[in-house]
């Protein structure tokens, strides 16, 4: 009788690889290394976004808030996404929420294209000058009232539809 020898199959991506390469090149080489080239290409225009607005006056302190912000997430979702794209491989009930290749899952709300869509023209301004950094360095406390609104709004919309 002959033994058949099982090798497991080794992941597609390494999340700790993924991590490293992204603590290192923090411009979207993790999310590259996973495949995911759209999301590899936002974080480098992100990132250069950012420090394309504190080049240009505008408010260090919290575009700088910004830009240490966004190297741990960029860290974290490469991590992540390594993870969901070995367990899409293995079948996992868990990777049914991530899409493959950088693809954005629709959540049905439009508000965070709104939001992105709005950020984007006040950047666009400041940059032609028509508008200065230092007044959305001034007012960017009002994004995080938004987006706090929002998330009450939901979450009372929720617990309606549960009773």
């Amino acid at each position: 009788m002959e033994e058949k020898i099982v090798v497991p199959q080794r992941p597609m991506k390494s999340p700790g690889l993924a991590g490293i390469l992204s603590v290192i090149f923090p411009i979207g080489v993790g999310a590259l290394y996973n495949g995911q080239w759209k999301k590899a290409l936002l974080h480098l225009l992100i990132l250069f976004g950012l420090i394309n607005a504190i080049v240009h006056g505008g408010s260090g302190l919290m575009f700088g808030l910004l830009i240490a912000a966004f190297y741990f997430y960029q860290i974290f979702d490469s991590v992540q996404s390594a993870k969901a794209i070995n367990a899409a491989a293995a079948n996992l009930p868990q990777a049914e929420a991530v899409l493959m290749g950088g693809d954005v899952v629709s959540s049905g709300s439009v508000f965070w294209g709104i939001f992105l869509i709005v950020l984007g023209v006040l950047l666009i301004l400041a940059n032609f000058e028509i508008i200065l950094y230092r007044t959305i360095g001034d007012y960017w406390p009002l994004a995080v009232i938004v987006i706090g609104v929002k998330l009450v709004l939901e979450s009372m919309a929720k617990s309606k539809e549960g009773k």
